[in-house]
């Protein structure tokens, strides 16, 4: 059983059995746990009006749970769609770098994103001083198709000699990496998008880059060992270079149209 039932706050309303999608949850008069299906989704939990459900996976954490009004979304879609208009990936940034502080802040975007099976599983890690031994190590894993992608050789020119190239040809200006790893990749793109949207309302920016990516896709093992900490199942399925952007931009630009189609 994963829940805990407090049955004396129990109001045997029934909206915990409304939204149990295992059927794992009858209240009759009060609720009950009746079968071994909950996958922790904490929908019960979420909907129950005098607290009277919580999960048991989560009772020796803080207690991070607050109420709040669903009738009250606190952005209106006008003003998100105004906020994606002006997302642009960054390549230029300063020299400042991101504090640790900050760095938190933005990751309490990723502890509220969902995730496959509610398993929560991604790991976050975030490269500053091990950055250049880190480049190194991607760049002898992908160099193997350095004679398919020119970038990929431009890397190995710029790391025998950092003046062969005014910029870093995948880091440009960056100076910090955050990497996301995971078991599935839906989870850790989920994660990593709210953390770059939480970045731009903080006056950071950034860029994904899929050739950094290629270390994994090539050689997940060897690169597995630069990370002895993280659970070596899990892939890293995110690569973003963040920082505060030396440019601003002024408008947005023409995109491809999506392709949509009702069935």
């Amino acid at each position: 059983m994963k829940l805990n039932i407090n049955t004396d706050k129990c109001i045997g309303c029934g909206l915990c059995e409304s939204v149990c999608i295992r059927d794992n949850i009858e209240v009759n008069p009060t609720v009950k746990e009746i079968g071994g299906d909950c996958f922790n989704c904490g929908h019960c939990m979420a909907i129950c009006p005098t607290g009277a459900i919580s999960l048991k996976i989560y009772e020796d954490q803080e207690d991070r749970v607050e109420k709040y009004d669903a009738t009250k979304i606190p952005i209106s879609s006008e003003d998100y769609l105004q906020f994606l208009k002006q997302r642009r990936s960054i390549r230029w940034f300063t020299n400042k770098k991101i504090d640790k502080e900050t760095f938190n802040t933005l990751f309490e975007a990723a502890y509220y994103s969902p995730s496959a099976m509610n398993k929560q599983d991604v790991e976050f890690v975030v490269l500053d001083e091990k950055l250049d031994e880190f480049m190194q190590l991607v760049y002898d894993i992908i160099k193997v198709e350095e004679n398919e992608f020119y970038r990929i050789k431009q890397l190995g020119e710029y790391l025998k000699d950092n003046t062969s190239h005014k910029y870093h040809p995948l880091l440009w200006t960056g100076h910090q990496l955050i990497l996301a790893f995971s078991t599935d990749i839906t989870s850790a793109v989920i994660a990593s998008t709210r953390v770059e949207l939480m970045a731009y309302t903080m006056g950071l920016g950034g860029f994904y880059s899929l050739f950094i990516l290629k270390a994994d896709q090539i050689d997940h093992d060897r690169l597995m060992e630069f990370f002895p900490e993280i659970d070596k199942n899990k892939h890293m399925n995110s690569t973003f270079v963040i920082g505060y952007p030396k440019k601003k931009f002024k408008r947005t630009i023409p995109h491809k149209k999506i392709k949509i189609t009702y069935a």
